[in-house]
C-alpha cells in the first residue's frame, strides 16, 4: 500500500526468502553448456562454470572429481549437465548442482582452437624448419608478460639462480581479456626492433587459467608476430596440460616459466665446474707430454749421436769410403760385362751378314730384276743372270736346268 515501508531485512533474511522461492518454484533441470575455469577440489568436488554463447552460470559437482577424470573432462568441454537450481546464500548467487555430468562434443572456443590451428598450420606457421635455435648464452632476454604476475616472478627467480649475470627487459603486457593479443604482439614486435640492442631471446609467458584466460595467446596476430620474428620466441604459457597457438608457433613451447629458465640459460655453476675438470684434463696431458718430452730427450742425451759425435762421424766417414769403393768395383764389373756383350752380339750379326757367306766361298744368282734364285726353273735357258761373289759380280747366261 502507498505509504507502506516494507520491513527491514537483513542480507542474510533476504538471500533465504531468494533461496526459499527458487526451491520452492524450480523442477529438476538438464543443461547443455561448455565448460570453463573447471577445478577439481582436494575435497572430491568440482567447481566451473558452464556457459553458452551469451550467458554462464556457475556450477558445483558434489564428489565428482572420479567421473571428471573418467571422461578426461577439461576445459572447452561441451557438455550435458543434471541437476537443479540453488542459490548460494553466502555469496548471494545462483548456481547449478550437478547431479550427473557426460561429454556432449566440442566448446565453442576449442572448436575455434581447431579451425585456426589446422588453418595455420597449412600455411607452415608450425614447420620445425622455422624454428630458429637458442644461443648457448643469451645476453639480454626480452619477457612479454604482465609485470604484476607471478609468471614473470618465478621466471626471474630461477633464471637468475642459475645464471646471475643475466640481464632482461620486461615489455609489460595484459596477459588476458580483450586487446590482450595486440598488446603481445607489439611486445614481440618491440624486441625486434633494430632500436633495441641486445635481445638474443623473447619470452612470452603468463601461468594457469581457463581457456578463456588463456585466449590471447591462441589469436592470430600473435602467431604472426611470432613467425616474423628474427629472434628466437619462447613461449611458456598456461599448465603443463595447456596448448595454445602461441605454443605451436613459438621456436621453442616449455610447460612453466621455471622450465623456461633452464630452457633458455645454462647453469652457471655447471659451467664453471666443467671448465674445472676441463682445466684439470687440460693439465694432467700437458704434465703427462712433459714427462714423455722429458724421457725422449733424456734417451737423445744418452745416445752416441750426442755423447760421442766425433767417433759418429768417423764411423759414418768410414761406411761412405766403404761404400763408394764397392760401388767402383760394382761399375767396373759391370762395364765389362756390358763390353762381353756387346762383343758377342756384333759377332752375331755379323755371321748373319750375307756378305759373310760369300767370303766363304758361296755365291748368290740374281735374275735381271735383282731377285735371288731359288730353283733353276726360275732361269730358263738362254736367261741372263748375275752372280754376285765376295769380291764382284759375274754376268752368266743360264744354260737351263742340268
Amino acid at each position: 500500500m502507498p505509504g507502506v515501508k516494507p520491513p527491514l531485512w537483513t542480507i542474510t533474511q533476504l538471500n533465504n526468502v531468494v533461496k526459499d522461492t527458487l526451491d520452492s518454484n524450480l523442477m529438476p533441470v538438464r543443461v547443455s553448456g561448455e565448460i570453463s575455469g573447471m577445478t577439481l577440489h582436494r575435497s572430491g568436488h568440482v567447481y566451473m562454470t558452464l556457459k553458452d554463447e551469451t550467458s554462464q552460470i556457475r556450477a558445483v559437482y558434489f564428489n565428482g572429481v572420479e567421473k571428471c577424470l573418467a571422461f578426461q573432462l577439461k576445459n572447452g568441454d561441451l557438455v550435458e549437465a543434471d541437476g537443479s537450481i540453488d542459490f548460494y546464500t553466502r555469496r548471494g548467487e545462483c548456481q547449478l548442482n550437478i547431479t550427473s555430468l557426460r561429454p556432449n562434443g566440442i566448446g565453442l572456443l576449442q572448436i575455434k582452437f581447431e579451425e585456426m590451428k589446422r588453418r595455420l598450420a597449412a600455411e607452415g606457421l608450425f614447420d620445425s624448419a622455422r624454428k630458429k635455435p637458442l644461443p648457448f648464452i643469451p645476453r639480454c632476454i626480452g619477457i612479454v608478460t604482465s609485470p604484476e604476475g607471478a609468471a614473470v616472478k618465478d621466471f626471474i627467480k630461477v633464471a637468475l639462480q642459475r645464471f646471475p649475470p643475466l640481464r632482461f627487459r620486461l615489455f609489460p603486457s595484459p596477459v588476458q581479456g580483450k586487446g590482450a593479443e595486440d598488446t603481445i604482439a607489439q611486445g614481440i614486435d618491440f624486441f625486434n626492433n633494430p632500436a633495441v640492442k641486445g635481445i638474443d631471446v623473447i619470452l612470452v609467458t603468463r601461468g594457469g587459467g581457463s581457456m578463456e584466460d588463456l585466449w590471447p595467446f591462441n589469436e592470430e596476430v600473435v602467431a604472426r608476430a611470432i613467425a616474423r620474428s628474427r629472434k628466437p620466441v619462447v613461449s611458456a604459457v598456461g599448465h603443463e596440460i595447456d596448448t595454445t597457438i602461441c605454443d605451436l608457433a613459438a621456436d621453442l613451447r616449455v610447460p612453466t616459466p621455471t622450465a623456461a629458465a633452464q630452457a633458455i640459460l645454462p647453469d652457471l655453476e655447471a659451467i664453471y665446474e666443467g671448465i674445472l675438470i676441463q682445466k684439470k684434463h687440460l693439465s694432467d696431458a700437458l704434465e703427462l707430454r712433459v714427462q714423455r718430452e722429458e724421457l725422449r730427450l733424456s734417451n737423445a742425451l744418452r745416445s752416441r749421436a750426442l755423447s760421442r759425435p766425433a767417433q759418429l762421424i768417423q764411423e759414418r766417414s768410414q761406411t761412405i769410403d766403404m761404400l763408394m769403393r764397392d760401388m767402383n768395383d760394382y761399375l767396373g764389373r759391370a762395364s765389362d760385362q756390358a763390353q762381353n756383350r756387346l762383343e758377342r752380339a756384333k759377332l752375331t750379326l755379323e755371321k748373319l751378314n750375307p756378305s759373310y757367306l760369300l767370303q766363304r766361298g758361296y755365291s748368290v744368282i740374281l735374275d735381271n730384276s735383282g731377285k735371288a734364285l731359288l730353283s733353276p726353273l726360275q732361269a730358263p735357258e738362254g736367261t741372263e743372270l748375275t752372280a754376285l761373289l765376295a769380291e764382284g759380280k759375274l754376268k752368266l747366261i743360264s744354260k737351263g736346268k742340268i
